[in-house]
């Protein structure tokens, strides 16, 4: 049977600390996964549409305000709850990184505790950040108290201060700085795993269509690399925090729309979760 994976847009940008535009990014990640300057295969050769069913449900109709979380979180789970009992794994197109409570929530309610591959410049730790405990710099805080992640390990981070190494600590998070970064020391996480993206994870020579831009960072063979290593069934996973206005040549969204592909493949080579 031929795997299908379904791209759910998550058009919110109310929880970002610094500046707003991730809302319209599933748009511009859609555009260029549509566009005729590339073609729809991985670089393993599977190809979209052939070998992997894509469905794509389009953006969810969400409020995009902090009055309206809770309501918001619930959409987006019901949409992820959908996705997975149609026999789909959903591939959630954010939006900012807020995003990731509610899609896990989701996953770990027919999952239990996931495996979670967190790629960032951040390590989205925060007990709250500006007062706001749903802020884009502080989902994994909240997945992590909801007991949701089984291991928690996050790769690029190159801005941790105190805070969030004592979050780290507490939550027993495997942070691999960039400066400790050794690509014969990748990990490989065992199942089910989820694989969340902040594409200010890349360095900003290669995705400067960001809010926060973070010298230092992955390289794209760095990533795919990573996501290479992974053996585990793929039951779902998150592409967030690219921002458009950010991206006038569009390259950052051309890399996000090589990850939907990379995903796909990636869920495909590794099997249904069990």
């Amino acid at each position: 049977m031929v795997p299908v994976v379904r791209l759910i847009g998550v058009p919110i940008d109310c929880h970002s600390s610094y500046m707003r535009g991730a809302a319209s990014a599933p748009a511009a990640i859609r555009a260029a996964l549509a566009s005729a300057h590339g073609n729809a295969v991985a670089e393993s050769g599977v190809e979209l549409g052939l070998d992997v069913r894509v469905d794509d449900w389009g953006d969810l109709a969400l409020s995009d305000t902090l009055a309206a979380t809770a309501a918001d979180d619930g959409l987006v789970f019901a949409a992820v709850t959908d996705a997975l009992a149609a026999g789909a794994m959903p591939l959630v197109l954010g939006g900012d990184h807020s995003i990731s409570v509610p899609v896990v929530a989701a996953l770990a309610g027919t999952f239990g505790a996931l495996n979670i591959l967190h790629i960032d410049a951040h390590p989205d730790l925060y007990e709250n950040y500006g007062g706001d405990p749903r802020s884009h710099a502080s989902p994994f805080a909240r997945i992590v108290e909801a007991g949701h992640a089984k291991r928690l390990v996050q790769v690029g981070v190159r801005t941790m201060n105190r805070h969030c190494r004592e979050q780290a600590l507490r939550f027993g998070v495997e942070v691999i700085e960039m400066r400790d970064f050794r690509r014969r020391k990748l990990p490989a996480l065992e199942g089910p795993l989820y694989i969340s993206i902040d594409m200010d994870g890349f360095d900003p020579s290669v995705a400067p269509g960001v809010a926060h831009l973070e010298p230092g960072g992955l390289s794209v063979r760095d990533v795919l690399d990573l996501m290479d290593r992974q053996t585990a069934p793929l039951v779902g996973a998150d592409i967030v925090e690219l921002c458009p206005v950010r991206d006038p040549t569009g390259v950052t969204s051309i890399l996000a729309a090589k990850l939907v592909r990379e995903l796909c493949a990636l869920h495909m080579k590794n099997g249904a979760a069990t």
